[in-house]
């Protein structure tokens, strides 16, 4: 069940669409728009009602309920700390809080949540305070996966960010690649990138396929570096891969 119109909040439509649709094929019955109502024990098993009146038994529930800071009862009203509307500890640039000797890095002030990136706020956090030398993590272009089945890898904006704040191509392959298909398990991958109109740099990338999180991390080096699609378009292709689409599209798929 997923009380959204579609899995994965926040990232690349057309990207999630297909990692759903891979997740379908897979044997997941995905109930879109749908929560949980309750939860009784019956015998055995657990008899689920859910927000479109169905009743359906399971031997097992995992029930997902997100996360908060938890930074409450630790006295920092009392200091002066300020927090947000989800109870994040708000910093400014260099990790510190309204209280100047008080800083705060991680999860717990809701920017980037991840674990790479709370590490950088550290080695940022050690420069500024104990090296005397201010240094401000950086927070632009942070390459992800997900490692849904099938696999996301994501790196910059979606297209739907992109398109929102100026005139965009888009360049989508979706294919079954050709080792998988020989074996008789291939599932549709997704290769796509958003460029610029103005100044053609790669504003997103974002790859659905086995060992997705591996060439986002590649791709992130390159997008970073503020490659544009010419870039791309003179990198000789390696074949075969999956990946060689990314420099191998030609023709836009759609402009906005």
């Amino acid at each position: 069940f997923y009380r959204g119109t579609q899995i994965l909040r926040g990232f690349d439509e057309e990207a999630r669409n297909v990692v759903a649709a891979g997740m379908i094929e897979n044997g997941i019955d995905l109930q879109l728009e749908t929560n949980v109502v309750s939860m009784v024990k019956d015998g055995d098993k657990i008899r689920v009602t859910d927000t479109k009146g169905n009743e359906s038994l399971f031997d097992q529930v995992m029930y997902a309920t997100g996360r908060h800071p938890n930074a409450d009862n630790l006295g920092l009203e009392d200091l002066g700390v300020a927090r947000g509307e989800k109870g994040e500890i708000l910093v400014d640039a260099y990790s510190q809080t309204g209280v100047p000797s008080v800083y705060a890095i991680g999860d717990v002030t809701d920017r980037a949540n991840l674990t790479p990136v709370a590490i950088r706020e550290g080695m940022a956090f050690v420069e500024t305070v104990f090296k005397g030398n201010p240094t401000s993590p950086d927070h632009e272009l942070i390459p992800t996966a997900i490692f849904t089945q099938p696999e996301m890898g994501t790196v910059g904006l979606s297209e739907e960010e992109a398109a929102a704040q100026e005139p965009i191509e888009v360049y989508s392959a979706s294919f079954k690649p050709m080792q998988q298909s020989f074996a008789g398990r291939a599932q549709k991958v997704l290769m796509k990138l958003i460029i610029s109109k103005a100044n053609r740099k790669v504003l997103g990338c974002h790859i659905v396929a086995p060992g997705a999180g591996e060439m986002i991390q590649l791709a992130g080096i390159a997008i970073k570096m503020g490659a544009t699609k010419e870039d791309f378009d003179r990198t000789v292709a390696v074949h075969p891969t999956m990946s060689e689409e990314l420099v191998t599209m030609k023709q836009p798929s759609r402009t906005t």
